[in-house]
């Protein structure tokens, strides 16, 4: 476990200095061929085994993670990274100018990450986040409920939720006709 341990932080070296946007790409066979081991030892020493950090607890299998070719022909990055890039570029987006998927993937491009449209539109939603139209009703509601004046609010919040369910209701009733 150690010496697998040993070579995975020598080969994230830039993940525990800096962060997750240097995390690189790896694989089992990396470490394998590294250690001298099989890689399903490898991927059994790492099963269920947590390394400890100054940047938190991680499951040893993050750190193997595929990669994205850079632009600019340079060294492949982690997709971990570029959906850490995603992340922050959508957190740091104003209400006004949400940003879509296409211009995201400019956006990442002039970063040097080299990505298509459908890969960016996958990270986005393993990490949760909705679309921009999704994110523009979200942070429009947002805006409308900041409006209102106090104890409105739940007011607001209860008849919109009955609003929402109100058309599944009619559904059910026509179906039962």
């Amino acid at each position: 476990i150690i010496k697998v341990a040993s070579e995975i932080v020598k080969h994230q070296d830039g993940f525990f200095r800096h962060g997750v946007s240097q995390l690189r790409p790896l694989t089992l066979r990396t470490i394998a061929e590294a250690t001298g081991m099989h890689e399903s030892t490898v991927s059994r020493v790492t099963s269920n085994k947590y390394l400890s950090c100054d940047r938190g607890m991680f499951e040893l299998k993050f750190f193997f993670t595929s990669g994205i070719s850079a632009a600019d022909g340079g060294e492949a990055v982690s997709a971990e990274a570029v959906k850490d890039a995603i992340r922050t570029l959508i957190n740091g987006e104003s209400a006004d100018a949400i940003l879509s998927d296409d211009t995201l993937v400019e956006m990442l491009n002039a970063k040097g990450f080299d990505i298509a449209r459908r890969t960016v539109a996958k990270y986005r939603e393993s990490l949760g986040i909705g679309s921009s139209v999704q994110r523009r009703r979200q942070k429009a509601l947002a805006g409308q409920r900041e409006s209102l004046a106090p104890g409105a609010a739940d007011f607001w919040a209860a008849s919109t939720s009955l609003r929402r369910f109100a058309p599944q209701r009619h559904a059910e009733r026509t179906r039962t006709r």
